[in-house]
């Protein structure tokens, strides 16, 4: 028998190791996008720390600008809690999201934010000053981290960051009393 003549029949590509290897391979690299996707949206609390730490960062421009260091210390003063919690979790989303690099991720983030800021006071001239006293005072005014978030995004604190809302967790069906039971 020549070697061109195998008695049995060639396995189909299917069924061949190798061509599993592939299609498992394949698979995986098609999914790895959605993956890297889903990493990179924001949760709804890191949507609201990252609210807050922009507007934390746009009065503290603006108490160095236009001379409201009394101003911006008593929002310090009154949010501090709030302003941790923002903290710690705007470093949580990169954490989340950057792995290993994820301090160098937030402090570029905090750097582009007071630096876009910044440009933006320069670019607002005399008018940025007399735009933040109001700024200040609905500030003031928030009795939650939620009101916070929206007064930042109401006032249209500039923001650095533009990443998609993660989509909400599906609902978990609740569990009858028969179910408990068992």
């Amino acid at each position: 028998m020549s070697p061109l003549q195998h008695a049995s029949a060639p396995k189909p590509a299917a069924q061949s190791p190798l061509a599993r290897r592939v299609l498992s391979a394949t698979a995986a690299i098609l999914l790895v996008p959605s993956i890297a996707l889903a990493q990179v949206c924001v949760q709804p609390s890191e949507k609201t720390a990252f609210d807050i730490r922009a507007l934390q960062s746009q009065l503290m421009v603006a108490a160095l600008s236009c001379g409201l260091q009394d101003d911006y210390n008593s929002f310090v003063r009154k949010y501090q809690g709030d302003l941790a919690v923002a903290f710690r979790n705007v470093h949580g989303h990169f954490r989340r999201t950057s792995g290993s690099r994820h301090q160098q991720d937030v402090d570029q983030y905090i750097t582009n934010l007071a630096n876009g800021q910044s440009q933006l006071s320069i670019a607002r001239g005399s008018f940025f000053c007399r735009e933040q006293a109001p700024l200040f005072q609905a500030a003031m005014t928030a009795t939650s981290a939620a009101e916070l978030s929206q007064v930042a995004v109401s006032r249209q604190v500039h923001q650095v960051l533009e990443r998609p809302s993660c989509p909400a967790a599906p609902a978990r069906p609740a569990r009858s009393a028969a179910n408990t039971q068992r």
